[in-house]
């Protein structure tokens, strides 16, 4: 499923989109991370401060098809079983944190100064230092397939990578 990533601003169809599909007017929506090939929003990028909160997750995955196939294998225990495999591995550990620092320096590049200088004066730098993907602070944990997977359609990640081999698993 790995895409290679355009990130532009969307235009008003995109936006009418991405209500639809949120199911709300989008906040804090900075450009389509991901689109597919008739350019329908996989994955947005949101902005570092949403209505001047610190928001720390960067890519929403908002494709609806994945969305359901996540939902599906989350409630089904997939997070389980993977955490239960990084936590026998401290290769996947080793990768997880990569993957999460790798993060953290993707998000600070889409930030600009006055919002880097507005999150230092919120008091927020150690926030945006000390999470990766999804917000997450323990990065040997999964949490949340969704955020994982909107990262992953970016720049692949391990976690990404295992849901991948799980979905190419079940075609067989």
């Amino acid at each position: 499923m790995q895409e290679s990533p355009r990130q532009v601003k969307p235009d008003a169809q995109q936006i009418a989109t991405i209500t639809r599909l949120l199911g709300r007017e989008p906040r804090g929506l900075e450009a389509v991370a991901v689109a597919d090939a008739a350019g329908r929003p996989r994955v947005i990028r949101v902005a570092s401060l949403v209505d001047g909160k610190p928001f720390p997750t960067l890519f929403w995955l908002v494709d609806p098809d994945i969305s359901y196939r996540l939902d599906q294998v989350e409630a089904g225990g997939l997070i389980a079983r993977l955490q239960q495999q990084v936590d026998s591995d401290p290769g996947l550990q080793a990768a997880m944190a990569a993957d999460h620092r790798a993060h953290i320096a993707l998000r600070e590049q889409h930030m600009t100064s006055q919002v880097r200088a507005e999150i230092e004066r919120l008091g927020f730098s150690a926030v945006f230092a000390q999470r990766g993907i999804g917000g997450i602070e323990d990065f040997t944990r999964i949490r949340c397939l969704h955020t994982w997977y909107a990262a992953h359609l970016v720049a692949a990640n391990t976690i990404g990578a295992l849901v991948d081999e799980y979905f190419a698993s079940q075609r067989d």
